[in-house]
């Protein structure tokens, strides 16, 4: 392991350079003065971090403000981070669509695109969707693929670390595809996959429900329901990226398959698909018998997962997100249930992020990847020391 010296200098221009740069993006055109006084570094040292930046294209001199009262003598330059030096992606590939979020570096959504794709579509024909809704989006923000910084991608499944899907049930030829790895052919950056849930709860956590709460379960309340857990505010995928598939919960001891819970008749029901269970969910509505007690069934089956996760992590909140969420009003039996069993019930509230949550989520771990780069001084020092720099 290489030492670490406190004189480095390329190590005190770095963290000298995030500190400078996270100033300049928490302010609204501060002068050289106000970094100064916030940074507590010295003059001399930030005009150089500054000129700097402005030579990487990260930092711009801010124009003068309109109206401002005219003092004597040069008015103070004024600088601001550049937002538009880069952009964003966020991507979710789901059974039905693909649908693709564009951000800049400050995390504010600059257009979206969604694609229908079948439930049956092999892998090919999806990653090909994907590629036409990023085209379609690029084009019609008028921004070059070049400009892209960082690739966020949420997709059902248990996910590796180098992106690749290890199982995955609810998408035809998902389980082993390399998917990292196909869609960073397509990308000139970094391109970082997720599970659909795990995305869904950084979402949550970010701009949803569970803003304020470091301890969340989401759940993704669908045909096969999966969950993703924040502790500590930071996600917990598991050792193996397995956390929070409680939808096999079910093959222990419960032996009745989704097709046989959401039966009307006493024969599974086939197709199991999404259009088939929001009928049931409709015939239950409209008083069927049938149909009430098959949804009393997936409830029932919903709850005992939830509480097994809630057991397991006493979280703070439970959000509740996924095409099931409204019909299946799963809000009022989860809190109870989960008062029922749970030695500390966890509050319940419905996702605010809708379906727009999973790509969402993956948008934001494509800006958590950038913030690492451009502001992480922590980071920096350990790659160094692990690198032997």
């Amino acid at each position: 392991m290489g030492r670490l010296t406190g004189g480095d200098p390329s190590l005190l221009r770095r963290i000298n350079s995030a500190v400078v740069l996270h100033a300049l993006r928490a302010a609204e055109a501060p002068t050289l003065t106000d970094l100064v006084n916030v940074t507590g570094l010295s003059r001399p040292t930030v005009e150089g971090v500054v000129e700097g930046l402005m030579d990487t294209g990260l930092v711009v001199e801010a124009a003068a403000e309109e109206g401002a009262a005219r003092r004597q003598g040069r008015p103070a330059r004024r600088f601001r981070f550049r937002v538009e030096a880069g952009h964003l992606l966020g991507i979710e590939i789901g059974p039905h669509r693909i649908a693709a979020l564009l951000a800049d570096l400050g995390g504010r959504v600059r257009g979206s695109a969604q694609v229908e794709v079948s439930e049956t579509a092999p892998a090919d024909e999806r990653l090909d969707q994907v590629r036409v809704a990023v085209a379609d989006l690029l084009k019609r923000s008028g921004v070059a693929r070049g400009s892209l910084r960082a690739v966020g991608v949420a997709s059902p499944g248990i996910v590796e670390a180098d992106g690749t899907i290890r199982l995955g049930t609810a998408l035809p030829q998902w389980t082993g595809l390399p998917l990292g790895e196909r869609l960073r052919r397509s990308f000139r950056c970094p391109v970082l996959v997720e599970n659909d849930a795990n995305a869904a709860a950084v979402a949550e956590h970010w701009k949803g429900a569970a803003v304020g709460s470091d301890d969340v379960v989401f759940v993704l309340a669908g045909l096969s329901p999966g969950a993703g857990s924040l502790i500590g505010g930071r996600l917990h995928r598991g050792f193996g990226g397995a956390a929070g598939e409680i939808g096999a919960l079910h093959l222990l001891g419960r032996e009745a398959t989704p097709e046989e819970v959401l039966s009307t008749t006493g024969e599974p029901l086939h197709p199991l698909d999404e259009a088939q269970v929001a009928r049931v969910f409709t015939m239950a509505g409209q008083g069927d018998a049938g149909a009430k007690a098959a949804v009393e069934r997936y409830l029932r089956r919903l709850v005992h997962d939830v509480a097994a996760l809630v057991l397991a992590l006493d979280p703070e909140l439970v959000v509740v997100g996924g095409w099931a969420a409204g019909p299946a009003g799963v809000l009022e039996p989860l809190r109870r249930e989960l008062a029922r069993y749970c030695l500390r019930p966890p509050r319940v509230a419905q996702s605010l992020l809708g379906e727009a949550a999973v790509a969402t989520g993956a948008l934001r771990l494509a800006l958590d990847h950038v913030e690492e780069q451009l502001f992480a001084v922590e980071g920096t020092v350990t790659a160094r020391r692990r690198t032997g720099v």
